[in-house]
């Protein structure tokens, strides 16, 4: 930034003057659906941070130590309207929204020089410009972590574990299983497996369309993670179509207990655990 740029002067003295028509700029730009208060006291604040900044900082390095204070403020401003449903370009657009009021404020102190007055039109479109991508980067990054989170919470839900009876577990899966999910369906079944002191698990294929060889080595991933803290599996849902893919694919589930339904393996579950199910006797018919 020139030793002589009227802008930080410009951003300090009419600091108040710049945010109400700053605000009025957002405000036309994205037809009043935003919260017009929650943007004004970040705004502020950028307005007070940056005459500091551009004195004594570089406008070339906007990463550096004396704009730690306008990344902090363009940071929240950035993940608080990215929560709220905005996507990058639009919390951008808040940004650029400040370049006319800004340019209105530099013609009026400069008036007719226009040497002068293109130089630091120029400097202030490379200010907020620097601004501007600065936000977008936060925002696309904020907006990454928003479907991490997810994604990550929807993996949680499609892979719950089910008590069938005392120390007999239940894991339904439906649809794809690879990597990601499988981690999340081992962690979820022995952070069961601890709580509740299982020791079978059953898990139930039946809603996975197919089984190749990555998916029975996730499979098997999960068993032996079981056995390691106690509990044994045993794999339901192999249908016909499943059964000859992972013979023709030299498949070895070893001796991991296998059924065609999940009723078949709680059946298996129950007499491992020395327990069974009796049909009770049929109520008499009561005539009086």
């Amino acid at each position: 930034m020139d030793a002589i740029s009227k802008l930080p002067l410009i951003l300090e003295r009419d600091g108040a003057q710049l945010l109400k028509t700053w605000m009025a700029e957002v405000s036309a730009a994205t037809r009043g659906r935003l919260n017009d208060d929650a943007l004004t006291e970040p705004a502020r604040e950028l307005l007070n941070a940056l005459p500091l900044a551009l004195q004594k900082g570089d406008l070339e390095e906007i990463q550096g130590p004396h704009w730690e204070r306008v990344r902090e403020v363009l940071t929240e401003l950035s993940r608080t309207q990215t929560q709220q449903g905005l996507t990058a370009t639009e919390v951008a657009t808040l940004v650029f929204s400040i370049k006319r009021p800004l340019f209105e404020a530099l013609e009026q102190e400069i008036g007719k020089d226009a040497a002068a007055l293109a130089k630091e039109i120029w400097n202030a479109t490379l200010l907020v410009d620097r601004l501007g991508l600065f936000t977008t980067e936060v925002a696309l990054k904020a907006r990454e972590e928003v479907i991490s989170r997810q994604q990550t919470e929807m993996l949680e839900l499609s892979t719950p574990v089910v008590k069938l009876w005392e120390g007999i577990l239940a894991l339904p899966l439906i649809g794809t299983l690879d990597s990601e999910r499988t981690q999340v369906v081992m962690e979820s079944l022995l952070q069961e497996i601890v709580r509740s002191g299982a020791a079978i698990a059953i898990i139930d294929i039946t809603g996975v369309p197919t089984v190749d060889t990555l998916v029975a080595q996730h499979l098997l991933k999960t068993v032996a993670a079981a056995r390691l803290m106690g509990a044994e599996c045993i794999i339901s849902g192999i249908r016909p179509q499943i059964a000859s893919t992972i013979v023709h694919l030299g498949v070895n589930l070893g001796d991991v207990a296998t059924k065609a339904t999940l009723a078949d393996a709680f059946a298996v579950a129950l007499r491992r655990s020395d327990l069974a199910v009796v049909r009770s006797a049929p109520a008499r018919n009561e005539q009086g």
